[in-house]
């Protein structure tokens, strides 16, 4: 603008609704994505690196069929999103192993989300304190899902956690 050199200009806002929505759209295309690369766990185990990054990929692939395939809330979807990401990070720190597996499924009123290692070491709920800053993952998914659980395998195990869901 011709004379306003070196004056501050007004920076065009972005309203919260349009800042949620382009948030949506992208976390949206980067779950599609995650599901072209690696599959639907919704569909067959999905076998994922054992590396920190894939905690990302494991949370997508859960947003996606969560919202996408099985229509459920948002509400829900955060929730197992966040649950996923604390039992692929216990499987990714636990277990030593090279990559790990997650599998989605749906029955009337339930999701189950699993996550198979070739580890048998069972995972173990610890007390958590007020000022603890690690040790809170399966706190949490004691707290959030209606049941949890680890099957043993003749190699390695299960864990997995399931959600009661309102059918639609």
């Amino acid at each position: 603008m011709a004379g306003l050199e070196g004056v501050e200009q007004p920076r065009q806002r972005i309203s919260s609704a349009s800042a949620v929505r382009l948030t949506a759209a992208l976390e949206d295309e980067q779950g599609l994505k995650a599901l072209e690369l690696y599959g639907n766990p919704a569909e067959a185990e999905v076998i994922l690196p054992s590396m920190p990054e894939s905690a990302s990929t494991a949370r997508r692939l859960t947003q996606s069929v969560v919202i996408r395939f099985w229509g459920l809330s948002p509400q829900i979807a955060e929730h197992a999103v966040l649950l996923v990401s604390e039992l692929v990070g216990n499987a990714v720190r636990h277990t030593g192993a090279r990559s790990f597996g997650l599998r989605m499924l749906r029955r009337r009123g339930w999701i189950r989300v699993e996550v198979r290692d070739p580890s048998r070491g069972l995972p173990c709920l610890m007390p958590v304190h007020e000022l603890d800053t690690t040790g809170r993952g399966l706190f949490l998914v004691d707290k959030l899902s209606d049941r949890w659980g680890a099957d043993l395998l003749p190699r390695g195990k299960i864990t997995w956690f399931e959600m009661r869901v309102a059918d639609r």
